[in-house]
């Protein structure tokens, strides 16, 4: 059985449809702060299976360990954490105490109960810097000013330093550019708030006029003035994710790999022009005000690693990433 984190969440949710899919046991963990019932009812409907789901936050170690003793656990998957870099620099206090206490309990939980299976989730911007082409082996900036970056350079350092008490640790590190995308027909995707926080959502309220503009910044050393992000199909995350799984089982002694999982590196100009053809709409863009913070003009990496180690790469286009998230919220939209 698999244990997800966050497992109700946009990207925690096609998790567990995909491990569903491949034949295997989940159970699912949310406190429901970023997400909600209807995306089980939506696993279930899709699988045809009853899911297991727990409402737990998991920095609650003692609930957390009762859900490890009373449920037969072989690996966990760690996709609970908050994610924005803006906001992170607004709640500084919030983004510590979810991340980096997460991961402490979690492993606390499965040291305890003797699972030493795990593929945690980070993020590109883990690095602490800008580029096209980052790779593993760079070291972290550590005085990149983000408190999101912050906390994920201090999760990864706590996961290195607890491998190195216990021998019995299989761990990959799964560094994500951006997560867009849906289940491809249209009734999995990710949930939308009135103010979404994901540059994708935010523009298809333009395109279904729910919102009239998208404020866009044009302040990085780039072509077109718009930072540049790889994006990458949520589907083709849940391939890296599996193939994570497969490569730990397959391991007989002490592994604690990171690998880069990306897509495409685009700026923020060129998604939405993309986007526009896809939705068949305008999206109107106004100029932002100068943003006061550090920002990262580029986010691109190197993956050959997981190529190479996971057998992983991108099977799906950024049409396709686009084509699918614009059907769940057209879907949405017709309250389906």
């Amino acid at each position: 059985m698999i244990l997800v984190t966050g497992g109700l969440g946009f990207l925690g949710s096609h998790i567990a449809l995909s491990l569903l899919a491949q034949g295997l046991e989940v159970i699912v963990v949310d406190n429901l702060a970023n997400a909600n019932l209807q995306t089980l009812e939506r696993l279930e409907y899709i699988s045809g299976m009853y899911v297991p789901f727990i409402k737990i936050d998991i920095r609650n170690t003692p609930a957390l360990n009762k859900v490890f003793e009373q449920h037969s656990i072989q690996a966990v998957v760690h996709a609970a954490n908050f994610k924005s870099l803006e906001e992170s620099v607004l709640k500084p206090l919030e983004y510590y105490n979810d991340n980096v206490s997460c991961i402490m309990s979690l492993m606390r939980a499965m040291q305890r109960t003797g699972v030493r299976h795990l593929v945690h989730l980070s993020s590109l911007a883990v690095y602490g810097q800008s580029g096209t082409d980052l790779n593993e082996d760079l070291p972290f900036n550590y005085t990149y000013p983000n408190p999101y970056i912050k906390s994920q350079q201090m999760v990864e350092e706590i996961i290195r330093d607890t491998v190195k008490t216990d021998n019995e640790w299989r761990i990959a590190i799964l560094r994500l550019s951006n997560i867009s995308g849906a289940f491809e027909h249209g009734v999995l995707g990710e949930a939308v708030p009135p103010l979404p926080k994901n540059i994708v959502p935010l523009a298809m309220q333009v395109a279904a006029q729910q919102r009239e503009y998208l404020e866009l910044r044009r302040q990085a050393y780039t072509a077109d003035g718009t930072v540049e992000r790889s994006f990458l199909h949520v589907a083709d995350s849940c391939d890296a994710v599996i193939k994570s799984l497969q490569w730990l089982w397959q391991q007989q002694e002490l592994k604690c790999e990171a690998f880069n999982i990306a897509g495409t590196l685009i700026s923020i100009q060129d998604l939405l022009d993309q986007l526009a053809e896809v939705t068949q709409s305008a999206i109107r863009t106004v100029d932002a005000l100068p943003y006061p913070h550090a920002e990262l003009d580029q986010l691109g990496a190197n993956i050959e690693k997981a190529q190479q180690i996971l057998h992983w790469q991108p099977q799906r286009s950024l049409k396709k990433m686009l084509e699918d998230e614009w059907l769940f919220y057209q879907n949405i939209l017709r309250g389906q």
